[in-house]
């Protein structure tokens, strides 16, 4: 291993260890009394609630690390008539589509398109080299007898064309998009950009126009070819969700449950905000984009339907003075418009820290629930440069990053218990089986997107990844 990956590394997993586990243990000098459960916070004023912990509400005076959790949850709207959908689904049918996976997609487009009535709308996009597409149509039951038949006519040609699709599929949902106000592109695609718009940068830049005229971008990806971090990121841009496919079997599925989440729709426009005080510093927000403007960090989430559950994990900096006193560390604010009322929602808690020159104290108050949320998020980014590690080669080093998630939860069952992190230490070990069995090219690349997949996950976006 290059020697500064391995100190940076060796660093970066004894930071790690510190800010999970706090301070030292000390042992108390006499039989510590019961210490009640630290309350989250908690705001509803909509379709959305907020829950906020820290995971240390108690902290010893002068600077100290904390983990600021926030879960966030759609209401369940039970036996509730689902929302009518303005959709375009987007087929790659280049070369490398050919045979089973084109066989599959058509044959999940023609579930797609039974699961619709007629007060819902599909176009059919899909793209080669060029783009052909079927314009889109409510899905009365003869337009569903033209729709299948247009699918059965999708055959294979050309190169992967992934932004003229794109905005073909932009075109048909725009017509229509004030009628609705749930409008949304599903894109599948097994491959990277050959022809037309080829960098991701532009791409994106593509993705992001599409969600500024109010369009939801979901990804899903097939096979081991496709580019996994340009996937996530138009699902993060596009506000939708992103899937990984290895068998182009489950393609069905997975349309069924994107347009199960469209459909159930409660808000979208979702933006969470951290307000800090003054001496409270942002050290990173995990696994999501975050703006900064002076003491306001802006995180733009994805649309979120009936039931949807996203975590947001953040790291902060906090200085304690006076013992006895509180500490302001956060202002929370989530804003989004609730489809449910068709009125803009805004929800504001506030969570702060008890300064204590008690260490034993702030360890026995220690949010056991915050420490194995923040334990995930960090195992995330260790996932993602053992993603990295391996697809360069760099075998042992990714296995490295893996064993260091393994002592992270080790640590943090001494906080929580050993049933919390049970199954997140098998799931660690699942990955290191994988990339101890990954014995060729297309092996190696289903393990990085799996663990890319496992970090989007861990990091909080937990009903946006498929």
């Amino acid at each position: 291993m290059n020697k500064t990956v391995a100190f940076v590394s060796l660093a970066a997993g004894l930071a790690l260890t510190a800010l999970v586990l706090g301070l030292p243990r000390l042992a108390p000098p006499h039989p510590a009394s019961p210490v009640p459960t630290p309350r989250p916070a908690t705001a509803s004023n909509g379709s959305l609630t907020m829950t906020s912990r820290l995971s240390h509400p108690y902290i010893t005076p002068g600077s100290a690390d904390l983990f600021v959790t926030v879960d966030l949850t759609g209401v369940e709207v039970p036996g509730s008539r689902r929302t009518p959908v303005n959709l375009a689904v987007v087929i790659d049918r280049s070369g490398s589509m050919s045979g089973y996976k084109l066989q599959q997609a058509r044959q999940a487009a023609r579930h797609l398109v039974g699961l619709l009535g007629p007060e819902d709308r599909l176009a059919i996009v899909h793209y080669g080299s060029d783009v052909k597409s079927l314009p889109a149509l409510p899905a009365t039951p003869s337009n569903r007898e033209r729709m299948i038949q247009y699918i059965e006519g999708i055959w294979d040609d050309g190169g992967t064309n992934i932004g003229a699709g794109l905005h073909a599929g932009r075109s048909h949902v725009t017509a229509s998009r004030g009628d609705y106000s749930v409008n949304r592109i599903i894109l599948m695609s097994d491959g990277q950009a050959t022809e037309g718009i080829t960098d991701d940068a532009g791409l994106t830049e593509v993705v992001k126009g599409i969600r500024a005229e109010g369009i939801t971008v979901s990804a899903i990806g097939v096979g081991t070819d496709f580019n996994e971090d340009l996937m996530q990121g138009f699902a993060e841009y596009g506000a939708g969700a992103y899937g990984f496919l290895e068998d182009a079997g489950q393609l069905a599925t997975l349309f069924q449950k994107d347009l199960r989440q469209a459909t159930t729709s409660v808000a979208r426009g979702v933006e969470l905000s951290f307000e800090l005080p003054e001496g409270v510093t942002l050290g990173e927000v995990l696994g999501y984009r975050a703006h900064q403007e002076g003491r306001t960090v802006r995180i733009p989430l994805p649309d979120f339907s009936s039931g949807q559950v996203e975590r947001v994990v953040a790291r902060l900096t906090v200085v304690g003075t006076r013992p006895g006193s509180a500490v302001d560390v956060t202002g929370l604010k989530l804003t989004y418009t609730d489809l449910l009322r068709n009125a803009g929602v805004e929800s504001a808690a506030s969570l702060s820290a008890m300064v204590t020159e008690r260490r034993e104290e702030v360890l026995a108050r220690q949010d056991k629930d915050a420490t194995v949320y923040a334990t995930r998020a960090l195992s995330a980014k260790n996932l993602k440069l053992a993603a990295q590690a391996l697809r360069e080669g760099r075998r042992e080093e990714a296995k490295g990053y893996v064993m260091r998630n393994q002592a992270l939860f080790h640590e943090a069952s001494a906080v929580a218990s050993p049933a919390a992190v049970q199954a997140d230490l098998a799931e660690q070990q699942a990955v290191l089986q994988d990339y101890e069995q990954a014995d060729d090219d297309e092996a190696v690349g289903a393990a990085i997107k799996r663990t890319k997949s496992r970090a989007a996950k861990s990091f909080g976006k937990i009903t946006s990844t498929y």
